[in-house]
C-alpha cells in the first residue's frame, strides 16, 4: 500500500532528526518513493517555540495503516520524542496523512489526517511531490486544497537541504 507521511522537527538538529527518521523507516522495510524538499515553517497553535522543519514523503509498504502508525510511534520513541502538550515543541513528529483512497475513523487513527487540509506546512510539501493526490473526504486534489487554504502561516522551502539523497529512492 502507498502512503503519504508528514515529518516535522523543531528541537535539536532538525535536519538530522528528519534524516534519522528516514533511515529508520528504510531500516524497517519502508520503501521511500518520493520526498519533498524541507520547509522551514512557522509554528501553528502554540507560537512561542522554535520554527519547524517539515517534509512530506510518499512510501510503499505491506503494512496496514494501524501497523504503520505503530511503527511511526516506535520511531518517534527511538528519536527521543517527549510528550509535552498539544502543538508543543518536539524532536520529531511523524504523521500518517493519506493511505491511498482509504478513509479510517477510529479513536487511535484517522485517515485522511483530520487537519491536513487546514495546514500550509502539510499542503505545500505534499503539493510539491503529489499535486494530483486525492483527499477522499474533501473529494479534492491537493493542489485545489492548497489554492483554497485560509492558513497564511509562513512556509519557506529550503532548497538543497533535504537529507534524502537519490540513493534513498529505490
Amino acid at each position: 500500500m502507498k502512503y503519504f507521511l508528514s515529518l516535522g522537527s523543531n528541537l535539536g538538529r532538525r535536519s538530522q532528526n528528519l534524516a534519522r527518521a528516514l533511515k529508520l523507516l528504510e531500516k524497517a522495510g519502508i520503501k521511500i518513493l518520493k520526498a519533498s524538499s524541507i520547509y522551514k515553517t512557522q509554528p501553528v497553535g502554540f507560537k512561542n517555540q522554535p520554527w519547524f522543519y517539515n517534509q512530506v514523503i510518499q512510501v510503499e509498504t505491506s503494512l496496514d495503516p494501524f501497523s504503520l502508525l505503530s511503527l511511526l510511534k516506535k520511531i518517534e520513541g527511538q528519536l527521543k520524542r517527549k510528550k509535552t502538550f498539544r502543538y508543543g515543541p518536539r524532536s520529531i513528529d511523524l504523521d500518517l496523512l493519506l493511505a491511498e483512497k482509504s478513509v479510517i475513523n477510529t479513536r487511535n487513527l484517522k485517515i485522511p489526517h483530520p487537519r491536513m487540509h487546514q495546514r500550509r506546512f502539510v499542503l505545500e510539501p505534499l503539493n510539491e511531490i503529489a499535486p494530483n493526490a486525492f483527499h477522499p473526504v474533501k473529494r479534492k486534489k491537493i493542489r485545489s486544497l492548497l489554492k483554497e487554504l485560509a492558513d497564511d502561516s509562513v512556509v519557506l522551502r529550503l532548497d538543497g537541504k533535504s537529507p534524502l539523497r537519490k540513493s534513498h529512492l529505490k
